[in-house]
């Protein structure tokens, strides 16, 4: 989905990424990245949505079903929340009501789960910036999304689709702020490659929201 058809969805201007992308200055060390040796900051929230209401839920360790990411099978991971500023963002808001009527089109159900990742991967001369480290994966959902945010002194960090067969469905690289990709992750595996500074002397930096929605 385009920058300019999102922002029409959302009755909003081009200007609303870098008011929303200030959230981004306030994520923390993902320690389970660090664990593996990658730069990502990251918080997480969960909400339900009933009726195209989402409410907020108290924070809780986020699991992944065995069969999706080989990294943590069966661990629970626990994340900083969002920050309260962060969670009351009317632009969030929004775009999970938008991101719910594509999750209808998938199914039909009455009660949604979502998962909301704001990330930070981060490069630099000695060393690639992860967006994927577990490779090609599913996230164990029925709607999976990544939302662009920003993209700064970065090359590389290019998205590829593959049906579950292992066709090739799709490659592209999410480089303008507000560029969304949504997949069935029921039907498809994705992945996103590693990303480097165009300029060594500076880190690169990849900001992405990632919504997911599960019945």
């Amino acid at each position: 989905m385009t920058p300019a058809d999102l922002v029409r969805s959302l009755d909003t201007d081009e200007n609303v990424w870098a008011r929303f992308g200030r959230h981004w200055d306030g994520l923390v060390l993902d320690p389970y990245a660090a664990e593996l040796g990658m730069q990502r900051l990251r918080r997480y929230g969960h909400y339900t949505v009933s009726d195209g209401v989402a409410t907020l839920m108290s924070n809780d360790a986020f699991v992944q079903p065995q069969d999706s990411n080989p990294l943590y099978i069966d661990r629970d991971r626990h994340f900083e929340p969002l920050t309260d500023a962060f969670a009351g963002e009317p632009l969030l808001a929004e775009l999970i009501t938008l991101l719910c009527v594509f999750a209808d089109a998938l199914d039909d159900v009455t009660h949604w789960t979502v998962k909301v990742h704001p990330f930070r991967v981060i490069a630099s001369a000695d060393g690639d910036g992860q967006p994927t480290p577990e490779g090609l994966h599913r996230d164990g959902v029925t709607l999976v999304t990544s939302l662009l945010i920003n993209r700064c002194n970065a090359v590389g960090g290019e998205s590829t689709v593959f049906d579950a067969s292992g066709k090739h469905l799709l490659t592209t690289t999410l480089c303008e702020p507000g560029t969304l990709l949504l997949g069935d992750d029921r039907r498809t595996v994705h992945g996103v490659s590693p990303i480097q500074p165009l300029d060594a002397s500076a880190p690169a930096l990849r900001d992405v929201l990632v919504v997911t929605f599960a019945s």
